[in-house]
């Protein structure tokens, strides 16, 4: 008979393994299903400095496959596979994947979000390299140098503040005349002294050698372009949570999973951890929080199951 574990992690990044770790150690019957390698968004991270325990900092994969040995240490599972369906609503939860089919009895979604890109030639090659899309995880690396915001909403302009206390100089561009951020960010952008604004702007190309020297600027209205030089890029311009598997069944709320701070969705036995669920800050640190949540919830509910 094919096995039914006790809970399916659906995603083996820092949420999932942490999950993994202590629903293993709890002695539940745990299996992590990751299409790639572990550490998901932090493992693309090539050097991570915010996050507890490590104080020369870790690269991001490093950090992701400890978190595996870790979870593993304790009788967890990995398999590697491409989660092609999941069925929820029963009590036994099934997810089709490219490695065949497999149940449990509860399921954590971990599956995270993407940050968007500009779509340009090189973005890709440059990440890490000038590139970024976190200030709060990488705008140390800045200090005393020149870079620019690329967005316009609260999380641009939060992160223009975040940089404006590091950086010499903020380049804010966005391709409005106005800011969309919540009113409470306009001030103290407005009056810091080393923010500028390029409005009606959008970046048409990078400039780099080994890595980015500068960036090309494109006027909405005139067709202008004009080169800005700069040490850094940081792309706010919004993500995309990977709920496709998930959407008409878990309750969305512009696209990420609605979860508290139970981690528990509107589906019994359906908990969400991480970047993919509602919540205020997105870090390696607040989805260990979220795994090791979860596994308290998972337990409960099982024990009531």
């Amino acid at each position: 008979m094919e096995q039914i574990h006790d809970v399916m992690i659906v995603g083996g990044g820092p949420g999932g393994y942490t999950a993994a770790m202590y629903c293993a150690r709890a002695g539940l019957r745990t299996v992590v299903l990751e299409k790639l390698s572990a550490g998901g968004q932090a493992a693309l991270t090539e050097w991570i400095d915010n996050y507890p325990g490590f104080e020369e900092g870790i690269e991001g994969f490093t950090l992701g496959d400890k978190m595996r040995l870790g979870a593993e240490r304790f009788g967890a599972e990995t398999l590697y596979a491409e989660v092609t369906a999941l069925s929820l609503e029963d009590q036994i939860k099934t997810a089709q994947t490219s490695e065949g089919s497999i149940q449990a009895r509860a399921v954590i979604l971990a599956t995270g979000a993407n940050p968007r890109t500009l779509n340009l030639p090189e973005e890709e090659a440059l990440l890490g390299r000038g590139v970024h899309y976190c200030a709060t995880c990488d705008g140390m690396f800045y200090k005393g140098k020149t870079v620019v915001v690329v967005g316009g909403g609260n999380s641009a302009a939060a992160e223009a503040l975040v940089l404006s206390r590091i950086a010499k100089k903020v380049i804010v561009v966005h391709r409005r005349d106005h800011l969309r951020a919540t009113k409470i960010y306009h001030e103290p952008l407005m009056k810091a002294e080393n923010v500028e604004f390029r409005w009606n702007s959008t970046v048409e190309e990078l400039l780099h050698d080994t890595k980015l020297v500068g960036i090309t600027l494109k006027d909405v209205n005139t067709g202008e372009r004009t080169q800005v030089d700069c040490d850094g890029l940081f792309v706010s311009i919004g993500r995309n949570p990977n709920t496709e598997l998930v959407q008409g069944v878990v309750t969305l709320d512009r696209g990420y999973v609605v979860a508290d701070e139970s981690t528990r969705t509107n589906i019994a036995g359906v908990f969400a951890v991480g970047d993919v669920r509602t919540k205020a800050l997105r870090q390696v640190a607040t989805a260990v929080g979220d795994g090791a949540t979860a596994s308290h919830y998972v337990e409960e509910y099982l024990a009531e199951h």
